[in-house]
């Protein structure tokens, strides 16, 4: 199946200079992807030449003139940016030229150009950012993770649909656990919403499990978790400090003596091991769920492997045509006449 995603190749702290190796990289790794570079053709030029490349059948620009700034507000980039990269590549995906879109771009001005120009699914009000998070038993796909700061019950159980549609699809997991973030596990807590929330689920065909608590997101003992946005961001952000923090503290401890520096040595593996697993660029690629086409949303700090996974995330959703699977699910539960 012949794969094609158009990159905003301006967006994110990085740029060409990252968009442009992570594109390469990709393409090495997967015969049936082709990617679609939009941005400012003669930077994104000079950047393929220092990679000792140019355009290809697989490789194409297409040039947009104009870069949403990461600091922009978002209804000023809907408004004045409409020949931006970000912009064209969804009008890409709306025009079926490419599959999906990936970008590094400002968050605000992605969702609200993709919903303006891709329009939502019917029966989805709002879209939903839904992310990766690893556990001990397994990843996590957690929702929403910052579209939408204040969430209804309702709002709540259609991104439980879509982020249960995603994970069977991507996970080929058939019947997904489905959880709602809480302060406490107990029925009796939490506010009205997620009780409603709760009830909503409770009678419906997903395989809803309950409440869970913050430290349950990294058990990995369900498969999809449910929230508004201002919690799951919060979730989010808080998760990429301690990893960093980690990561850094154990260098400084293994560096400050020469017997620190001698287990460093010793233990290198192992500590390795659990890098990789907390490293947030292997989770780097969430999907703008609730739209009427594939769109992903890279960190805009990402670097050249970071970016690639996002391109991975992209490549399975359009592989297992996720948003149709999702349509097709809500029919099933909000059938029509």
């Amino acid at each position: 199946m012949k794969v094609t995603l158009a990159l905003d190749a301006m967006g994110g702290d990085g740029g060409p200079s990252v968009i442009v190796p992570a594109a390469l990289y990709a393409l090495e790794k997967h015969e049936n992807l082709y990617l679609i570079l939009v941005g400012q053709q003669d930077a994104l030029n000079e950047v393929l030449a220092k990679n000792g490349t140019a355009q290809s059948e697989r490789l194409q620009i297409h040039h947009a003139s104009e870069v949403v700034e990461m600091h922009e507000l978002p209804s000023l980039a809907l408004r004045n940016k409409k020949d931006s990269s970000m912009r064209v590549a969804i009008d890409l995906v709306r025009d079926g030229i490419a599959k999906a879109c990936v970008s590094a771009g400002n968050t605000g001005a992605l969702m609200a150009m993709a919903r303006f120009v891709l329009k939502m699914l019917p029966g989805i009000d709002r879209p939903a950012i839904c992310g990766t998070m690893p556990g001990t038993e397994g990843n996590t796909h957690l929702l929403d993770l910052g579209a939408n700061v204040d969430s209804s019950s309702e709002q709540l159980f259609q991104f439980a649909v879509m982020g249960a549609e995603l994970t069977s699809a991507v996970c080929n997991n058939p019947n997904p656990a489905v959880a709602l973030l809480n302060i406490g596990a107990e029925e009796i807590k939490g506010n009205d919403r997620v009780k409603q929330a709760a009830a909503l689920l409770s009678q419906s065909h997903l395989n809803y499990v309950g409440f869970v608590e913050g430290n349950d997101i990294y058990t990995g003992k369900v498969d999809v978790i449910v929230c508004d946005g201002f919690s799951g961001n919060i979730a989010l952000k808080a998760s990429e400090g301690v990893a960093s923090f980690l990561i850094n503290n154990a260098k400084k401890q293994f560096s400050q003596t020469l017997y620190g520096r001698f287990a460093a040595l010793i233990s290198k593996p192992v500590l390795e091991a659990i890098r990789g697993n907390i490293d947030p660029r292997r989770y780097n690629g969430a999907s703008l769920l609730g739209l009427r086409g594939i769109v992903i949303k890279s960190h805009g700090s990402a670097d050249k492997v970071a970016f690639a996974n996002a391109i991975e995330e992209a490549i399975v959703e359009v592989e297992k045509n996720v948003p149709q699977r999702i349509t097709s699910e809500l029919e099933k539960l909000f059938p029509k006449g």
